[in-house]
């Protein structure tokens, strides 16, 4: 026999299965079989949201899209997706035609559809501040005055709708207090002609200020009090700590609160819907809304060819809009 150099070492020692699955976990080897499956745990998560939303909003999208280049009325209703393909001529018969009757009414509820969602953000902007000012202040009777506050958010949109058509009325409370309580020598038709905006504006500012008021209201719980107590020892009064303190620092807020009212307003049809009667009802040169004017001239008119491509030019108004907003609030929604 040879004999060797080397000295007999100690008996190696069996490791226990506990610390048989440490060393395992801890080889570089094992950290590489299970990095795919970390990779793709995020993507099995997110995998039936994203079915729900390909199903739910972008399968009917497509088919919106596709339904405006199709000849789709009474006649070819049957055939619905298969109808005659008329490529662009519903959007130049919506926005070109000078012969077409829809042209007209397209446009006064593009310009109806403008203003009020300016006219009505701005009161919704401005009343809901306020609010959010009041309700985050310590006085007796803060609960009730808040719960009065979220009322109209409560209240159904068509309720509300309703409620007001009677309110509008040229005999109705409005005209009362204008005339009997104010004693001014007029009693105007609110539903009809320009004042028409007027009674659609009230009510959708109206419907709208509660929750405006809450998001504002959580803002301003955020901004800390050593800026108001500087601004004080600064010598500011009340409407400058509100210029230069609350406003600034509630800028990003403001921008969500706008973001959903616009796609808000844009898409109103419920209030003008139930204010003016429903059914066939046409609310007029200063009521038509772009909501309005797309049921009439689908469901009433039968033809959704032309609904479906003036609902295409609403989204692509809606995303002019949005795109106004991003490029205005850029800095506030930023991700850092």
């Amino acid at each position: 026999m040879i004999a060797s150099d080397e000295k007999p070492g100690p008996p190696k020692r069996h490791l226990s299965p506990i610390e048989e699955v440490g060393v395992a976990s801890s080889a570089p080897a094992s950290r590489g079989r299970h990095r795919p499956r970390r990779f793709l745990l995020p993507y099995l998560l997110l995998g039936p949201a994203t079915a729900v939303m390909l199903l739910v909003h972008f399968v009917p999208m497509a088919a919106g899209v596709w339904m405006s280049l199709l000849h789709l009325n009474q006649v070819h209703l049957v055939e619905f997706l298969r109808a005659p393909f008329v490529g662009l001529q519903n959007y130049a018969y919506v926005l070109t035609d000078p012969l077409s009757p829809i042209r007209r009414s397209f446009l006064e509820a593009l310009r109806n559809t403008l203003l009020l969602t300016l006219g009505a953000n701005a009161l919704t902007l401005v009343f809901g501040l306020g609010g959010a000012l009041l309700i985050t202040r310590e006085f007796r009777g803060r609960g009730v005055v808040r719960t009065l506050l979220l009322l109209p958010w409560i209240v159904p949109t068509y309720v509300v709708g309703v409620l007001f058509s009677f309110m509008w009325q040229p005999f109705g409370v409005v005209n009362h207090v204008v005339h009997d309580v104010l004693h001014l020598p007029v009693q105007p038709f609110w539903l009809v002609g320009p004042l028409t905006m007027v009674a659609i504006m009230l009510p959708t500012a109206w419907r709208g200020m509660p929750q405006t008021m809450m998001l504002l209201a959580a803002g301003l719980t955020g901004i800390p009090q050593d800026l108001y107590e500087a601004a004080e020892v600064a010598g500011a009064s009340a409407w400058q700590r509100l210029r230069y303190v609350t406003l600034p620092m509630l800028k990003p807020v403001i921008a969500v609160v706008l973001l959903f009212g616009v796609i808000f307003t844009v898409y109103t049809f419920n209030l003008v819907y139930s204010m003016f009667g429903g059914g066939n009802g046409y609310p007029g040169e200063w009521g038509d809304l772009l909501m309005t004017m797309i049921y009439r001239y689908s469901f009433s008119g039968v033809n959704f060819g032309i609904g479906a491509a003036a609902s295409v030019l609403l989204m692509a108004f809606c995303v002019g809009l949005v795109g106004i907003w991003y490029w205005t609030f850029r800095k506030e929604v930023a991700i850092q």
